[in-house]
Formats: structure tokens, sequence, C-alpha cells
């Protein structure tokens, strides 16, 4: 049996073939795992458990039949699902753990995040991100209408767009520092996350020992899936027909 994590998925009704490869990782692989982790930014845009749209229904049916197969799945929010909440979960049979949650892992102590914690150099990002991390914030965006809550989220995701284009691409990376620190204060030699989209696995020296960390990629154009077993772990790119 083995423990596998993926991230980055960015599901949407406009490419359909990553909902397709998804589906079918859930359907194959997921089924023969212990337990699957999901390190946010499962879907494009997460604008409320109300979203009616019809590609995030279908993957939450599709989770709720690996769940019911005995199959625990475990979820991060990630920077553009921020608002997956309670009836997400029932929908799904899915639990929800915060940024910086602690695993036992074949003996292992490892720290789990989404990863834009990491990404201090990008102070205008840094910014953002604790305003829409800020429950009240969220408490006040789930009152919103929902036809509002899609014209903003088009809005941050456009954003976000030109934020990648116009920012040097090393503020996009993690700080190393920032990442000794955050294992640091975890007190692991072991941390997984997603969020760069550069699958990779480094090594970082630690105050007395060295540490670990595994950067899940994305599956824009492939998937990506840490598969971590009591014989180890392999970092995975999964081929699309």
């Amino acid at each position: 049996m083995n423990t596998l994590f993926v991230s980055d998925i960015h599901l949407n009704s406009a490419q359909p073939d990553i909902t397709e490869q998804f589906c079918a990782f859930l359907r194959g692989p997921a089924r023969q795992a212990e337990k699957l982790y999901i390190l946010g930014d499962l879907f494009e845009f997460w604008i409320g458990d109300d979203d009616p749209d019809a590609t995030y229904a279908q993957i939450q049916t599709e989770l709720k039949a690996l769940t019911d197969s005995g199959v625990p799945c475990v979820v991060l929010h990630g920077n553009r699902d921020f608002l997956l909440g309670e009836k997400f979960c029932k929908r799904t049979g899915c639990q929800l753990l915060p940024d910086g949650s602690l695993i036992e892992l074949y003996g292992q102590r490892v720290v789990l995040c989404h990863g834009d914690i990491l990404c201090t150099d990008d102070h205008a990002y840094q910014r953002l991100r604790r305003i829409f991390r800020n429950p009240i914030i969220q408490g006040l965006l789930r009152l919103l209408p929902l036809k509002q809550r899609q014209r903003l989220a088009e809005r941050m995701r456009q954003a976000s767009r030109n934020h990648i284009k116009n920012s040097m691409n090393e503020i996009m990376d993690v700080n190393q520092q920032s990442v000794i620190e955050y294992m640091h204060k975890a007190n692991v030699q072991c941390l997984v996350h997603g969020h760069t989209h550069r699958p990779a696995i480094h090594m970082h020296a630690l105050s007395s020992t060295s540490g670990t960390r595994i950067v899940l990629g994305d599956w824009y154009e492939h998937g990506s899936v840490l598969s971590w077993s009591t014989q180890g772990y392999e970092l995975l790119t999964l081929t699309r027909s």
C-alpha cells in the first residue's frame, strides 16, 4: 500500500482533458492507495460550496466514490480554492486540514502545505494572501451573491495572470530561508508542497541535519503524483493521451 499526494490540478470546465485524467486517476491508482492527499488548488477557482459548475459537481461525485470505497482523502486549501467548506466535505467525504499540518508517514514526521506561504519574496502576493485567508473576509465573500462571486473570481484570475507575466521569475518560487525556518518551526526533516508548479526533490541544510523538500507539479499538461510507501517515495509524471 502507498500514500499518494497531488496538488495544483486546477480543474475547470474549459480543460476537459485535465478532468478526464484526474477522474481516471481517482478510479485507478487512488483506489489502490492507503490515503490520498490533495495539497491545494484542486479547482481552478472555487467561489463557494454553492457553485453549480457541472465539472465541479462531477469531481465531487468521483471523490465521494473514492472515499466510499474506503480510501480516505485529505484536502488542503490552495490560493485558488480557499473557500472550500463544510458542504464540500459532506458531498465528497473528504477531510479539510489547515496549511502546516503534521502527519506521521511510515515512521517519519512530514509537514504539508500548499506552498504559497513560502514564496515570501513576492510581497504583493503575500499581502493579498493575508487578506483572503482571513476568516472574516472569507465569511463576507460567502455572503455575496453567486454572480458577484463569479465576476470577482474572473477578475482575480486575470489579475493573477498579469502578476505572473509582469513579475520576475525568481519571486514566484519559494524563499530558501523561509523553507528552512518553516521546517525548523515544524520540527521536521521533510516538507511536501505544491503551488510553484516546479516538481522536484530538494535537499536543505538544517541546523543539525539535512532536510528534504518535495515539490509537486501541476496537471496542466500531464499529471504529477508523489507516491510514498514503506519502500520510499517517488515523484511520478502521469502521461496524458
